[in-house]
């Protein structure tokens, strides 16, 4: 098994470090990490520090450090859309794409979003989906976090304004002709995708979507719920980019 990985805040300058707070009560308390036993930290921005365990405390363990190294963020980076789903099916897609590699997540206010992100609510919604990303990079082993946009959500309007400044811009839509597999794809910048909610793309938000340079694709001839649309759509332009 890999070496768990703990995020900190900057990476050790020395030849050794004490992980304490919530990544080292994590550590020590929930992992039981021993001396001797490796782990990774990383920074979030790409940096990561592999360590070995020399003392265990009361919440916190001392390491050495190893070595450190650097990781290029991704390019093409991969952002996605995503209409804001009832429930808990929005953390579902956040968990899922975060662990399939995702640059950034958009949420998205679409007019068929039955959850409504407003005042302390949506802050609140906004913080869970940046929480659920942070634990699935740890679990995934990434250096690099992925962001979560929106202040908390994004209009339609602020969407195709992302999609008219991205490299390329892709809507999954049930009727779309062309695959996203067969889809051009830039050999740089932003690949930004759109997933809607329960209730799909509106045929207005479509038009605006269009309008701003997106293409209308498909992944194949089934449905996917908009928990798992995102990580599927993830899954081919990660193969397709030599991620995979």
């Amino acid at each position: 098994m890999s070496a768990p990985l703990f995020l900190v805040e900057s990476l050790p300058t020395g030849s050794s470090f004490t992980l304490d707070g919530p990544e080292g009560h994590h550590a020590a308390t929930v992992q039981r990490l021993r001396a001797g036993e490796a782990l990774i930290l990383a920074d979030g921005r790409g940096g990561t520090a592999r360590a070995e365990v020399t003392a265990v405390g009361r919440g916190s363990v001392e390491v050495a450090v190893l070595s450190v190294a650097e990781e290029p963020s991704a390019d093409p980076r991969l952002v996605v859309v995503q209409g804001i789903a009832k429930g808990d099916r929005g953390e579902l897609a956040v968990q899922a794409m975060t662990e399939v590699g995702v640059d950034e997540i958009v949420p998205w206010a679409a007019s068929r979003s039955v959850a409504q992100w407003r005042g302390d609510r949506g802050a609140k919604a906004r913080d869970k989906w940046a929480a659920t990303a942070r634990e699935a990079a740890k679990q995934a082993r990434r250096s690099w976090l992925p962001a979560v946009a929106g202040d908390p959500d994004c209009s339609t309007k602020q969407v195709a304004a992302r999609l008219a400044g991205a490299a390329a811009a892709f809507v999954l839509h049930e009727e779309a002709t062309e695959r996203l597999t067969v889809a051009e794809l830039p050999a740089s910048g932003e690949v930004v995708l759109v997933v809607g909610p329960e209730g799909g793309v509106s045929d207005a938000e479509l038009a605006v979507f269009r309008a701003a340079g997106a293409v209308p694709v498909r992944l194949g001839t089934e449905v996917l719920r908009t928990s798992t649309a995102g990580v599927a759509a993830l899954s081919v332009l990660a193969t397709r980019l030599g991620r995979w």
